[in-house]
């Protein structure tokens, strides 16, 4: 299989009370001749660069991952991490029950 090497160029901002930094950084990434040929048509067609066609690429892939339907017993926190909901007869699975079964299944 052949991969098509690329150059992305993306700028570091950061800014403090005394310090500002504008940093260009590149970054070279091996794509499938599959996934390299979409993005340059998706950049050809929308007259955008590579870089910027293989972000919106990973962005649509993140918001569709974001908007899959998720059990009705799970929810999802302000930071991505997946959890049970609480059950409604309100039986919580402590640490010292996971590690009494643990201990059975000895």
């Amino acid at each position: 299989m052949r991969f098509n090497k690329i150059r992305i160029n993306h700028c570091i901002l950061h800014q403090d009370s005394h310090l500002m930094h504008n940093t260009l950084m590149r970054t070279t990434v091996n794509l499938d001749n599959e996934i390299y040929e979409l993005a340059v048509l998706r950049a050809r067609g929308q007259d955008i660069t590579l870089g910027a066609a293989i972000g919106e690429f990973i962005r649509e892939a993140m918001q569709a991952r974001q908007q899959r339907k998720l059990s009705p017993n799970l929810k999802r926190l302000p930071n991505g991490l997946l959890v049970f909901k609480k059950r409604k007869d309100g039986r919580v699975i402590t640490n010292e029950m996971v590690k009494a079964a643990l201990e059975e299944d000895d």
